[in-house]
């Protein structure tokens, strides 16, 4: 398969670091993916894919043109852990997403935390956004901010966290990270009370954690590259290309 995707931009973001891990994961079973995009060169990530810098997109050809598919997210193996540490006192609680973006609901999570502490739970509230903070955010409430973390930053910080809260109603990249760390995630709640309910009992509740982060291990199985490459293909209509013996 030859394919070519078209990135409006390249900062460091979700969905651009997924279609880098997307081109290599299709490269790895023997398709040819290049990058088209008005954007400028990538530092902060290595890909072995193409890439093409361009003023438009117009005049493209390849036997697929399209932009990188949603919800094929690709966790690096790098993040899988079989075991976590023993949680941090005060609990590191991992809060992600931009606050601009209301399909995120990062104001819900706030809200989980602010209920969270109501009830008297002591953590540090640690926030990822790939854009700068907006001015409604309360920044009182973050004992961490982190803005526009390369992937291996990423990693690393996920790793030093204990909790997620992840209020989006779908997968995020930044979810399925954390799933695939093993970290325990407080999710898909009502409102906020709700959220900072689930957030109060994975706190408490050493068991529950238990529980919560081997199941979010497992499910991250699906989030590896050599997993979500096969979907890929049957996505864009294709199999893989064999090379000639």
């Amino acid at each position: 398969m030859r394919i070519t995707y078209l990135l409006e931009d390249t900062p460091i973001s979700g969905r651009v670091r997924t279609a880098l891990a997307q081109a290599d994961a299709l490269i790895a079973r023997g398709h040819r993916v290049r990058i088209a995009t008005k954007g400028a060169p990538v530092t902060w990530r290595a890909s072995r894919a193409e890439w093409l810098y361009v003023d438009d997109f117009a005049g493209i050809e390849d036997e697929i043109v399209a932009e990188p598919p949603e919800g094929f997210e690709i966790v690096d193996d790098e993040v899988f852990r079989e075991r976590t540490p023993r949680m941090r006192q005060p609990p590191r609680v991992l809060l992600c997403g931009a606050s601009q973006d209301e399909t995120k609901s990062v104001d819900t999570g706030y809200g989980a935390a602010a209920h969270a502490r109501w009830f008297h739970q002591r953590f540090d509230l640690i926030r990822v956004s790939p854009w700068t903070p907006s001015r409604e955010e309360p920044l009182d409430a973050v004992q961490e901010f982190h803005v526009g973390l390369t992937t291996s930053e990423m990693t690393r910080l996920t790793h030093s966290c204990d909790v997620i809260i992840a209020p989006e109603e779908r997968f995020s990249l930044s979810t399925a990270e954390a799933f695939a760390a093993g970290l325990p995630a407080a999710m898909s709640a009502r409102s906020a009370v709700d959220l900072g309910d689930k957030l109060i009992e994975v706190l408490e509740d050493a068991a529950l954690r238990e529980r919560v982060a081997a199941h979010g291990r497992e499910l991250a199985e699906q989030w590896r590259a050599e997993n979500v490459a096969p979907r890929l293909e049957a996505y864009f209509g294709v199999r893989a290309s064999r090379p000639h013996s």
